[in-house]
């Protein structure tokens, strides 16, 4: 299945059910005087950081709806669930909705309201504000009536119609499956009827609806709250509209038309139920909150809420590692990615809108969207929560969609090693040793134990000490795409990147146990490390190129397809190659991958290299990895960079960081897109907002540009 496929949102890993977690674990030796911790910079003083709006269109931009339709909104409530739409007002996405609901947080995702119409009636007339496609048509057009638009705290609209001048601001809730609408008439008669029509979709997210005969929902108005009871086992939606009342007029619309859908490869048409308008008068200076909710409202102020969530957000931005818009821009983004996993634990939504949490993007994440942003104490609960779920020296590649007791996945090989690294981090930024030493040092013996002994799918430590891994219909690393039985790049064997994680995991266990006393075990653990260093030396390096080999395989064949992964020998914690090569290997990437969003995945001149990721399922797949470019990658090749040019490297790195402020208005408005075609103009793919696209260029910014 293909990288955002509604039916099951990169289920194409799937894998059997995994064996119960082995429980043994290895404690470390009686302590000794603790070895200092590696110096972590002070952080530099900051002048306080500037929100600029993302983005502020105008009445001439805002009437081509083509264009309007193509720049996303979003907004999240902390639970996995959220609100987006377009700027036109028409969905343009089975998974836009107003109420996006985490019904088993952050699982259990479902669209519950899909929109809610505007309708407003001035002296001059009855205007509709929204904007919607059909086959051929689009109905209403109240795109026309858009006069402005702008993405800061939160997206905010503004329509002139029959004199009226409106504002509305969609906010969603952190910590509820709530969103706030709140309309505002700055302009005009000294009183004017608003309309809402509420449309229920009532699915799980990657699926559409259909008009089956039987009512879509039951509707009823109690007080200013009306009450919409979805069928089987979704939760209610509690609309409360202050001052309104409810005329029933209960109907199917048919054949809503999702054009991203269609340029996917998918079926693009749904149909909705709308039970009927809710009608309230508004006044200037008098805003009226409306709150979209999967609990009973009961008298809260929807406005009060609007306020707090302001209040909440302006604390975010607040903590934006520096004075640079770009940098309180993706601080915001970050907040988006970062929600609830049971009780007082967290985890990383891996991309909006399809993707839950997965196991190496959380891990490649957490640095830049928690520790770069002031959140180690979310760091350490989504450090904890896996830990909770590691199995066999593995920790899940994802976890299932709908969080009903499905068994969570483990068909990766780097997740596990990416959590050494996580873990480093954290403890260089929170000094943190009571969480490290007393609750994750044992879990990083279990993955070391399993991966020497062997694990699941050929993932074992061999002769040799390098680690290898894959078998037959699986796909392991992070480049994994698959469709059906068709394993894009199997990379089977002993992926470069794989072997830079092996070490650091090694390094880090081993600088771990000198920190608490355990000399024998660190001296054991250095030994492991250089062996794999100097075997790597011998097996991987390309000198007539200057580069690394991508992948040796089981029988010794070098495969020497010029991709990304070897940035990793250079970019993490402890290094793998010397200043030298480094040197050599990121002239070539630079010459080679690098773009001004990020690094194809496979060099232009190879045969398999795809220029476009367009076309259905299988067409994109196919280009997913061998040649589409990834945003987070600059993150390892900024890294590179700087460690291997110095002066000139970090100059070169902040240009590239700062180039990516002209992406932020053109598609997933304020986040980085998870991918990019690897041809100019590098068109933006896949997820408009991906956690490890933020993350890395944070990551980036604050430990290259800002700590060396």
């Amino acid at each position: 299945m293909s990288a955002g496929d509604p039916r099951a949102a990169r289920t194409r890993r799937r894998t059997p059910a995994a064996p119960e977690r082995n429980p043994t674990e290895r404690r470390p030796s009686a302590p000794k005087p603790p070895v200092a911790a590696p110096p972590v910079p002070a952080p530099p003083v900051l002048t306080p950081p500037i929100l600029k709006p993302v983005v502020e269109l105008g009445p001439e931009r805002l009437a081509d709806f083509e264009a309007a339709s193509r720049l996303e909104w979003l907004e999240t409530n902390g639970l996995g669930g959220w609100a987006a739409s377009t700027v036109s007002g028409a969905h343009s996405r089975r998974y836009h909705g107003l109420l996006v609901a985490a019904t088993r947080p952050p699982a259990g995702r479902s669209v519950l309201l899909s929109r809610l119409d505007e309708t407003l009636e001035t002296g001059g007339g009855r205007f509709e504000l929204a904007a919607n496609r059909f086959p051929g048509a689009i109905h209403p057009s109240g795109h026309r009536f858009l006069t402005g638009f702008r993405r800061g705290l939160f997206p905010e609209w503004e329509y002139e119609a029959g004199g009226a001048r409106l504002r509305k601001t969609v906010a969603a809730v952190d910590g509820e499956n709530a969103t706030l609408v709140v309309y505002e008439l700055l302009a005009g008669e000294a009183s004017c009827a608003l309309e809402l029509r509420p449309f229920v979709a009532g699915r799980d997210y990657h699926w559409l609806r259909r008009a089956d005969g039987a009512p879509g929902c039951e509707a009823a108005l109690a007080g200013d709250v009306l009450t919409l009871t979805l069928p089987g086992e979704l939760p209610a939606v509690h609309l409360r509209t202050p001052g309104a009342s409810f005329a029933a007029d209960p109907s199917w619309w048919y054949r809503f038309e999702y054009a991203i859908e269609a340029e996917r490869g998918f079926e693009p048409w749904e149909d909705l139920f709308t039970p009927g308008r809710l009608r309230v008068t508004l006044e200037p200076g008098r805003p009226l909150g409306v709150l979209i909710s999967t609990e009973p409202p009961g008298g809260r102020d929807p406005l009060e809420l609007l306020a707090a969530e302001r209040r909440r957000r302006e604390g975010v931005v607040a903590a934006a590692p520096g004075p640079e818009p770009l940098l309180a821009t993706l601080t915001l983004a970050a907040d988006q990615f970062v929600v609830r996993r049971g009780a007082g634990l967290h985890t990383v939504i891996a991309g909006y809108p399809w993707f839950a949490d997965w196991g190496r993007d959380t891990m490649i994440a957490l640095p830049g969207v928690c520790l770069a942003t002031g959140r180690q104490a979310e760091a350490r609960d989504i450090l904890r929560a896996f830990a909770g779920a590691a199995s066999q020296g593995l920790l899940p590649n994802r976890f299932p969609d709908q969080g009903d007791g499905e068994e969570p996945e483990y068909n990766t090989v780097d997740a596990s090693l990416w959590y050494f690294v996580a873990i480093w981090k954290y403890l260089q930024a929170s000094g943190d040793d009571a969480t490290v030493r007393g609750e994750l040092l044992g879990v990083l013996d279990e993955i070391l134990a399993w991966h020497r002994r062997g694990t699941r799918h050929g993932i074992r430590e061999t002769e040799d000490g390098l680690l290898r891994g894959g078998e037959p219909g699986v796909q392991l690393t992070w480049m994994d795409a698959k469709v059906g039985d068709w394993v894009v790049t199997p990379r089977h064997g002993k992926p470069v990147e794989i072997q830079a994680l092996w070490y650091n995991a090694l390094r880090i266990r081993a600088a771990l146990a000198e920190r608490y006393g355990d000399a024998a075990g660190g001296a054991e653990l250095g030994a492991r490390a250089r062996r794999v260093r100097r075997r790597f030396h011998e097996l991987f390096w390309d000198d007539a190129r200057g580069v690394l080999y991508d992948v040796i395989d089981d029988q010794g064949a070098r495969d020497a397809s010029l991709r990304p992964n070897q940035l990793f020998a250079l970019s993490l914690p402890f290094p793998l190659v010397g200043a030298d090569r480094a040197r050599r290997i990121l002239r070539v990437v630079e010459e080679q991958l690098l773009t001004p969003v990020g690094l194809r995945s496979l060099a232009p001149d190879d045969p398999r290299h795809q220029p476009l990721y367009a076309g259905g399922p299988r067409e994109r797949d196919g280009a997913y990895h061998q040649g589409t470019v990834w945003s987070w990658l600059l993150g390892p090749f900024v890294t590179a960079l700087v460690r291997f040019r110095g002066a000139a490297g970090r100059r070169r790195a902040r240009r590239l960081l700062l180039g990516l402020e002209s992406h932020l208005p053109e598609a997933g408005l304020g986040s980085i897109s998870e991918i990019f075609d690897a041809a100019p103009p590098h068109a933006p793919r896949g997820c408009p907002a991906q956690a490890w696209s933020v993350g890395e260029v944070l990551r980036a910014w604050v430990e290259d540009l800002q700590s060396r």
